[in-house]
């Protein structure tokens, strides 16, 4: 295993033998054993290594291993191959870490993910979508209101959401996968919330209705719809907007924005979906989106993005518990004991002020 781990973080680092060997000053044929098994690093090289790759040493010992099945990618055609093994490489690494942390919990703290009992044995059009997605929400007790953190949501219904920080130059934007059998989702950090939220909505889809949907559905435009759906429903929408439109305020998108936690763009959609709009009007203000070049960079305050707390909060809880000590909680959160010991005193500050 130690000699996978090297090779895996090599090519999560996006580095060649010969790179690698040039960063940390020894042959490429050295480089190459050592992924073999056929020659052990000194510690020096080690430490040189972990430094070239971006990891901690700890990472080359970690007892955990992970196996990614059932991917399902929402990225550009032209993706790198070099882009997604240092997204894999991320992702393994934040997964071995929560199921590291987990193996320290005598029962799991976390919601066992489970579909709804509502979802439809089969989905004959899209139109199904929008009655599916409400009567998950209702089956979730989500109301029709705006969902203000999705993350949240997700991960208290069992659905493990991880970020990648990985630059991606704009050709990823999430996957869903099971990881050793538990249902992950991963989204990239480098987005604006409304852009991650549609993200994770759209993988949800894949996650519920991947073997209900009808032949001559699209998955990818049935999971498209079905996030619309989830995080606006046509109540919403129509309440909004009105039931018939025949134009926008910019700024009136703007507020929908940030009240929805939704592109100016696919609150369009949703408009034209719930038939407030026609075709026409659709096409010429998506027209206006690029004429304008605000299909990328929409005008006005960009809609915070999300992040997962949940991991760092089970760290903090388990050692409370007594379940782990400070060492490995550090070494969990990837932090130096120091930086640790600064943390967990601001968190006790913070505690006794409250």
């Amino acid at each position: 295993m130690f000699e996978e781990r090297l090779a895996r973080a090599r090519k999560a680092a996006g580095l060649s033998l010969r790179e690698t060997a040039t960063i940390v000053g020894i042959s490429q044929t050295a480089v190459q054993k050592f992924e073999k098994g056929l020659l052990t690093p000194s510690s020096t090289h080690l430490l040189n290594l972990s430094k070239a790759y971006g990891v901690r040493t700890e990472y080359f010992f970690r007892p955990f291993e992970v196996e990614i099945t059932e991917v399902e990618y929402r990225k550009r055609a032209n993706t790198p191959k070099k882009l997604l093994n240092k997204i894999e490489g991320d992702v393994r690494d934040q997964a071995e870490r929560w199921l590291e942390l987990m193996s320290f919990y005598p029962t799991p703290p976390v919601s066992t993910f489970q579909l709804p009992d509502c979802l439809p044995a089969q989905i004959s059009n899209y139109t199904d979508l929008e009655k599916t997605a409400e009567c998950i929400r209702a089956e979730w007790t989500l109301g029709l209101n705006p969902i203000p953190h999705l993350i949240d949501t997700f991960e208290a219904r069992g659905l493990n959401v991880i970020t990648t920080a990985v630059q991606n130059q704009a050709k990823f934007d999430g996957l869903a996968a099971n990881i050793n059998g538990l249902p992950f989702l991963i989204v990239s950090s480098q987005w604006p919330g409304d852009r991650q939220r549609f993200t994770l909505a759209h993988e949800l889809g894949h996650r519920l209705l991947t073997k209900r949907l009808s032949p001559e559905l699209n998955e990818e435009v049935a999971c498209n719809h079905f996030a619309g759906a989830f995080l606006m429903p046509k109540k919403m929408v129509l309440e909004a907007l009105g039931e018939k439109r025949h134009s926008f305020e910019l700024q009136e998108l703007a507020l929908l924005k940030q009240e929805f936690g939704m592109s100016m763009q696919s609150i369009l959609y949703r408009a034209y979906q719930c038939d407030v709009i026609g075709e026409s009007l659709h096409k010429r203000l998506f027209m206006v989106f690029s004429k304008n070049r605000w299909r990328k960079n929409e005008p006005g305050e960009p809609y915070p993005s999300e992040d997962s707390l949940l991991f760092r909060q089970l760290v903090f809880r388990a050692l409370g518990e007594g379940y782990l000590g400070s060492s490995k909680a550090a070494e969990l959160l990837c932090q130096s004991l120091s930086k640790f010991h600064q943390d967990q005193k601001l968190s006790l500050t913070d505690a006794t002020a409250s």
